[in-house]
């Protein structure tokens, strides 16, 4: 997939993380990662775990570890890029060899991580400092620190839009399917391109769960006999936004045809109006642009509609974390390169992504939204583990495009039904498994 080996990353900020995968590990570790205070007595060789073949095969990852040596001269650092990066790592997971860094794999359940990673301080430190660490605290230590975040909302066509006649962000999903509307009708362009055969886009729309009520606890507030789908509720306006283009017609025509690689040009090109995907999305839209000879500059970025007393929101969420082996020999040069990587390497910038590190300015992929006061919502993870437990006993998957797509054949008419019956579906089967999952 080249870059967009990030993408791994951003899903699983939504993906489960209670699925037991990994039976190594043996007792909780104790001994911590702690970060180093001289920098010229830190040794040892190191070997980091990642989904980024393409930055191992293009030696960018090399960059930056002689970078690092600058500072750490005595450390080595050796990587191994892996293309099936989780089923690789789950089953190296049933030894104690895995690597000294890894990305935390989603088949590790989260309440598992003591048995498998090093803690590498107290929560309420390291949640001063980074982004993103509830995701990764058991008890009241952190076991993982991201590599970056991603916002969410819309990557659209600017100058598509504009000849369509609107200049200025839809505040309602009203708003939006009128300005979908007025694309298909003056320019004949797809207004919105669903990615509907490739599944994973689909995953991206429960990561703005958060984004219309403006909410850190929106996820955590799903742990319970809630009726998700219920009218007004973050699913019920997201999903129903989805239900909607496609029932007026305002998507591609056929979807199973639809085509990830293809659609990042096709956008570049105007020829598609807007996507659902994370921020991570912009610079390969950008880099699509100008291979297409097109302006980069008409490759911009929107929040969900939905328009708050103090305007509009959208979500952070975290990509992979960043861990040590808690059976390393070196963590103390392990956690030596995640800090640096984190703090010092430039990596988040350069991949236009929110940094960890809270002091870190936002990236300038995220211009649009700083200058226009979009409110960042760090979503909370402390009950995604309940969440997970519920949404995998009432078999829907909020984190899997099944479900989704069973409401866009709904919408487009290959699958019989309505919105209001599918909904009242949904929240039965949700109801029904909170009564016994997720406590």
């Amino acid at each position: 997939m080249g870059k967009t080996k990030t993408l791994v990353g951003a899903l699983l900020a939504v993906a489960t993380l209670t699925v037991t995968g990994c039976s190594g590990g043996g007792a909780a570790s104790t001994e911590e990662a702690a970060a180093p205070t001289d920098p010229s007595r830190t040794s040892g060789t190191i070997k980091v775990l990642t989904q980024r073949t393409d930055l191992v095969q293009s030696g960018a990852l090399d960059a930056y570890a002689a970078e690092f040596n600058k500072i750490y001269p005595k450390v080595k650092v050796k990587f191994e890029g892996l293309t099936d990066y989780e089923g690789e790592v789950k089953i190296r997971m049933n030894t104690e060899d895995y690597g000294d860094v890894l990305m935390i794999p989603a088949a590790v359940s989260k309440n598992d991580y003591p048995k498998f990673f090093a803690p590498l301080g107290p929560s309420i430190e390291m949640s001063d400092k980074y982004r993103f660490s509830d995701k990764t605290t058991v008890g009241s230590k952190v076991y993982g620190i991201a590599q970056f975040g991603t916002a969410n909302g819309f990557i659209y066509n600017k100058a598509l839009w504009k000849k369509a006649g609107i200049t200025a962000w839809p505040n309602s999903p009203e708003e939006f399917l009128a300005g979908l509307k007025a694309i298909k009708a003056k320019t004949g362009a797809t207004p919105y391109y669903t990615n509907f055969k490739d599944g994973w886009p689909l995953v991206q729309w429960s990561a703005n769960i958060g984004s219309a009520t403006c909410s850190e606890e929106a996820n955590n507030k799903l742990a319970g006999p809630v009726s998700p789908w219920k009218p007004g509720s973050e699913l019920g306006v997201i999903d129903t936004l989805l239900y909607d283009i496609v029932k007026d017609g305002l998507s591609e025509k056929d979807p199973s045809t639809t085509n990830w690689e293809a659609s990042k040009s096709m956008l570049a090109k105007g020829e598609i109006g807007s996507m659902m995907v994370g921020s991570w999305s912009i610079t390969q839209m950008k880099d699509a642009a100008k291979k297409a000879g097109k302006n980069p500059d008409d490759i911009s970025f929107m929040p969900v509609p939905v328009q708050r007393e103090n305007g509009q929101c959208a979500t952070l969420v975290s990509d992979y974390q960043q861990a040590v082996n808690a059976h390393s020999e070196h963590k103390e040069a392990a956690r030596a390169w995640i800090d640096w990587f984190t703090e010092k390497s430039g990596y988040s910038a350069k991949e236009g992504a929110v940094p960890t590190l809270k002091s870190a300015p936002m990236p300038a992929t995220l211009k649009d939204f700083v200058d226009n006061d979009v409110t960042f919502v760090e979503r909370s993870e402390s009950k995604t583990g309940a969440v997970n437990d519920i949404d995998n006993a009432a078999e829907i998957g909020l984190n899997k495009p099944d479900y989704r797509q069973k409401l866009i054949d709904i919408a487009r008419g290959a699958q019989k039904g309505s919105l209001e019956d599918y909904f009242t579906e949904l929240n039965k089967k949700w109801d029904e498994a909170a009564k016994t999952a997720g406590s």
